[in-house]
């Protein structure tokens, strides 16, 4: 087992791992560490505990120390500085002409570096635009291309459900969403009601997905005929979540609801496996 705590370095970002040393601390500090783009501010989102180190890439990097308001300073002036560079940026693509569109920028914390995310159709010859803003800002300059689904992470705005989008609230990480997800879930399968505003499927997809996986597994499938305690029929219907089934009995002519639990009593299908 290994101490760690749990860092993020956006509202909605993945979480990292450290190491806390001697220090007990809460999800109320902010840190300094070292990362790969050099010393970073982060928020301890999960406070001390003990992992299994294979759950972990070892070595960690220590914490730096706590930070202090001096920091959070320093996190606020680089704000109104990422600004400006954002500004200049978009001039000077504007004079290169370059067909890219500029997303966001951002300071490292100790402004050894100025990162500027974009999205483009294709690959982008910005060699020229990367001199022009190194001679102005005086400091290492990284352009990034990101996809659609980061671009809507960093700029947020309302999904399709009224809510703001998930990817830019609380989700750390993008899920594998697929169009059998949908399928499952007896969803329409027409792009603009399954696709979020980035215009890829809808994260949401996978969040109920797991319930709908075992609900398939346990409940007979469409057009299966099975034996009833009223006699024969086609199984015609189904509805997942509340497991019942709908069954067209051949003799009544007529369709009948079972819940799941009915038709195990009553022998007609036999019961679900356990993993």
């Amino acid at each position: 087992m290994v101490e760690v705590i749990g860092v993020r370095f956006k509202k909605a970002g993945k979480i990292y791992y450290f190491d806390p040393g001697e220090v007990q601390m809460t999800t109320e500090d902010y840190v300094i560490v070292e990362t790969v783009r050099g010393v970073e501010f982060g928020k301890v989102v999960i406070a001390n505990k003990q992992v299994d180190e294979e759950d972990v890439v070892l070595p960690l990097k220590k914490v730096i120390r706590l930070a202090d308001d001096k920091d959070k300073l320093t996190v606020s002036e680089n704000k109104e500085k990422t600004e400006e560079a954002f500004r200049v940026c978009q001039e000077k693509i504007k004079q290169h002409d370059l067909d890219m569109n500029l997303v966001d920028a951002e300071y490292t914390f100790d402004r050894n570096k100025i990162i500027f995310y974009f999205t483009a159709d294709g690959r982008v010859d910005f060699r020229e635009l990367v001199k022009d803003l190194a001679a102005i800002f005086k400091t290492r300059i990284e352009l990034r291309q990101i996809g659609v689904r980061d671009e809507a992470k960093m700029l947020g705005g309302i999904g399709p459900c009224g809510r703001m989008l998930c990817c830019s609230t609380f989700l750390g990480d993008f899920e594998p969403v697929s169009i059998k997800m949908a399928k499952d879930q007896n969803l329409s399968l027409n792009p603009a009601k399954i696709s979020g505003l980035c215009g890829r499927l809808m994260c949401c997809l996978k969040y109920e997905n797991d319930q709908y996986e075992e609900a398939k597994r346990e409940l007979p499938d469409i057009g299966e005929v099975i034996n009833t305690s009223n006699g024969q029929g086609k199984v015609v219907g189904l509805n997942m979540l509340e497991k019942l089934v709908q069954v067209e009995l051949f003799e009544l002519e007529r369709v009948v609801e079972y819940t799941l639990d009915e038709l195990i009593e009553e022998g007609a299908i036999s019961v679900p496996a356990t993993e």
